[in-house]
């Protein structure tokens, strides 16, 4: 009886493994390739890290109205990872545990941090978290610290609707 439950156990943890989003590991030049797309998407490219307290508490907000709009084309999330390479299985726990369905890539570029922060916006001081909003491959807002669902939300309609 101790066996089965055993591996019960351990068929639902290989379940929850096999079920992990994949993670790809990228560069600052891949980034600006995924946000700089001639489309009129708004790209929501939010920038977070496991170890990061506001992050993880606006992370749900961000969970759910990614939800929200789930069937909208015209609305991509993208989750930047700043956690280091050798904590993938731990940003990858944390994409389960918030349930994370938007793309998630670890940004993998902390030796060039002054060349890539200040291309991504010169108010940018490098602390997180931090979201930016593109449109048409250019960049339409930058938001340098937590937010809201309502603020989040409020973003969403402006840049929607004035692009």
């Amino acid at each position: 009886m101790n066996f089965l439950k055993i591996f019960s156990l351990l068929a639902i943890l290989s379940f929850n493994q096999i079920n992990a989003q994949d993670v790809k590991v990228i560069k600052y030049e891949e980034l600006f390739e995924m946000v700089k797309q001639p489309t009129d998407q708004l790209i929501i490219v939010n920038f977070w890290a496991t170890w990061c307290g506001p992050c993880v508490e606006e992370m749900p907000h961000f969970v759910e109205v990614d939800e929200q709009n789930k069937d909208n084309s015209k609305i991509k999330f993208l989750f930047v990872s700043m956690d280091r390479v050798k904590q993938l299985d731990k940003v990858k726990q944390f994409i389960n545990d918030f349930k994370i369905n938007a793309e998630v890539v670890l940004l993998d570029d902390n030796k060039r941090m002054n060349e890539w922060i200040p291309a991504i916006d010169k108010s940018w001081t490098g602390n997180i978290p931090v979201t930016v909003f593109y449109q048409n491959g250019e960049k339409v807002h930058f938001v340098g610290q937590e937010m809201s669902k309502s603020e989040l939300e409020e973003n969403i309609k402006v840049f929607k609707t004035s692009h």
